[in-house]
């Protein structure tokens, strides 16, 4: 980044303009994408990443003569930025006294196998997902919705993995209809689930935009980008009108630097290798704590896990809200040297990519004492 700044410390990719750095990363971005998704513009967050998305399928439907398809679907538990219209494709949860553009946005279930309704083995979970979806797309009709929008493993919405096959059936509904799916790997691309993207290698889809951030530069830089397929691409580029969208920092030389040595660092290192490799056996130290009462599941993929908390584990019963299990178990995890993210009655946990199996087995350790430590407090306070 240093050296990059010496040498070019800032240039606009406005109109036709561009710069080395920036050409080069968009080569390699391509090169790791799957399919057709050639094509790539960047911003500065994951909020920009999926606000860019949204209004090039705005743009894409208008050059096609369909300008009345406007609606995103998206899912209750979504987690898709901060700016006005991310937070409208966030779930409702999140916007509490904030008026968005909710009239652009249809939620429908969030695929959480763990809280399926009372009854339903998880394949009949699916289907009830897979027809939802398809009863909602032909009530609002498919020529008014632009595109659906979904993480691989939903983050701040609790670390949700849905059934298997899910993204494929959800992918074949898009297709079916004509909407364009958007894959939101802010979280899950380079490295979290062991490949630099997730959508083909994990889950076998092709969707038709990527979004992506954090893991790009490993937070060196904020840089996020917007990844095209080619179709979308030769719509929007065609002679015709002009689509007017950019930011200033958008392709930052510095920020584009970071992200080519932070790639080349996982290249060389082979990280996404030991993701996998090790991957599984964070997933198994985790698991083991479901020995504890406190634990109702243990839930995600490699580096990015989270454990629901309980107070029945039989019946999967909560803690009230306001006994904050979650936040208890963070804060004495905190005091014994661990940082775990508190998510209501959850704590998640997205270790960095070089952990070692030693490392590991220091975690689990950590999280049993922090488990154990809260309950203590619970009955201290007389509300276990």
């Amino acid at each position: 980044m240093a050296e990059q700044l010496r040498k070019l410390d800032y240039y606009s990719t406005f109109y036709n303009l561009t710069h080395p750095e920036g050409a080069r990363l968009s080569h390699k971005v391509a090169s790791l994408a799957p399919g057709s998704l050639n094509h790539i513009y960047f911003g500065n967050s994951g909020s920009v990443a999926n606000d860019s998305a949204v209004r090039i399928l705005h743009h894409y439907f208008n050059r096609l003569g369909e300008p009345s398809r406007r609606i995103i679907l998206s899912r209750i538990g979504a987690y898709h930025g901060s700016t006005h219209l991310s937070v409208a494709l966030t779930t409702p949860a999140y916007r509490t006294g904030w008026n968005s553009a909710e009239d652009l946005v249809h939620h429908l279930s969030s695929p959480y196998p763990y809280r399926r309704p009372d009854g339903m083995t998880v394949d009949e979970f699916s289907d009830f997902l897979i027809e939802e979806m398809i009863e909602t797309i032909e009530k609002i009709g498919a020529e008014n919705i632009a595109g659906f929008i979904a993480e691989p493993i939903m983050g701040a919405g609790g670390v949700i993995v849905p059934p298997d096959g899910y993204h494929r059936r959800t992918r074949e509904v898009c297709s079916t209809y004509g909407i364009k799916y958007i894959s939101d790997e802010v979280v899950t691309a380079f490295g979290r689930l062991g490949h630099f993207f997730s959508s083909q290698d994990v889950f076998g889809i092709e969707p038709d935009i990527i979004t992506s951030a954090k893991g790009l530069t490993s937070g060196y830089q904020p840089l996020s980008a917007t990844i095209l397929s080619e179709e979308i691409y030769d719509v929007i580029a065609a002679p015709g009108a002009m689509f007017l969208h950019g930011m200033t920092y958008s392709s930052h030389p510095a920020a584009c630097a970071a992200a080519l040595a932070n790639i080349a660092i996982m290249e060389n290192e082979d990280l996404c290798g030991h993701v996998r490799t090790t991957g599984p056996l964070f997933e198994a130290a985790l698991h083991r704590l479901g020995d504890l009462d406190a634990v109702g599941e243990v839930r995600g993929s490699h580096f990015m896990q989270g454990i629901e908390f309980v107070r029945d584990q039989a019946t999967g019963e909560l803690h009230d809200a306001e006994l904050d299990f979650g936040g208890r178990v963070a804060r004495h995890a905190q005091k014994r040297g661990l940082i775990v993210r508190p998510l209501g009655h959850m704590a998640v946990l997205s270790p960095p990519l070089i952990i070692a199996e030693r490392e590991i087995g220091i975690i689990e350790d950590v999280l049993r004492e922090s488990i154990r430590a809260a309950l203590d407090d619970l009955a201290a306070e007389g509300l276990a």
